[in-house]
């Protein structure tokens, strides 16, 4: 097996597995980041959601052999700031966003990567940008609601 040597939430880790294995299982098995969930495994619910090179992406869709130099940032290493929270991860606790939770780090995931390159999305920017992660219990419209505070959070500390 090779060695792939990976930036994760800015530090360099070494894994040895095999190049076909996905991110997903990369993070949760050989680097402990549990943050990251499987839901689907075909990259339709939103789950596993990272960013790979500060765009959001399926992590079981993408093999390690596909990452490159490219940064990888999970849930773990969101804020940038330890003990510190990314706006988003403030703004799903301001508004009790979560229920059940399954599905919420990936959809931080896309809403912090929504923010990123849209600092002011519409209703329709965020419904269409989040289409893509499913959530069970269906808090849609408190994900809508917090991706608009944190919008305005990010604003203010701007």
């Amino acid at each position: 097996m090779p060695n792939y040597t990976l930036t994760v939430n800015n530090r360099q880790m070494t894994v040895d597995v095999d190049a076909d294995t996905p991110m997903l299982w990369v993070l949760r098995d050989s680097l402990n980041l549990l943050g990251t969930k499987f839901g689907c495994g075909a990259g339709a619910c939103g789950a596993c959601t990272i960013h790979l090179n500060g765009s959001a992406v399926r992590s079981c869709q993408i093999p390690v052999s596909a990452i490159g130099d490219m940064p990888i940032t999970t849930i773990e290493g969101l804020a940038t700031d330890v003990g510190a929270k990314h706006p988003v991860q403030q703004a799903w606790l301001d508004l009790d966003v979560a229920q059940c939770g399954y599905c919420q780090a990936g959809q931080i995931m896309n809403a912090s990567s929504l923010l990123a390159h849209n600092p002011n999305p519409s209703d329709q920017d965020i419904d269409n940008a989040m289409q893509g992660n499913l959530c069970r219990c269906g808090t849609y419209v408190r994900i809508r609601q917090a991706v608009k505070l944190a919008a305005t959070q990010m604003k203010a500390e701007a």
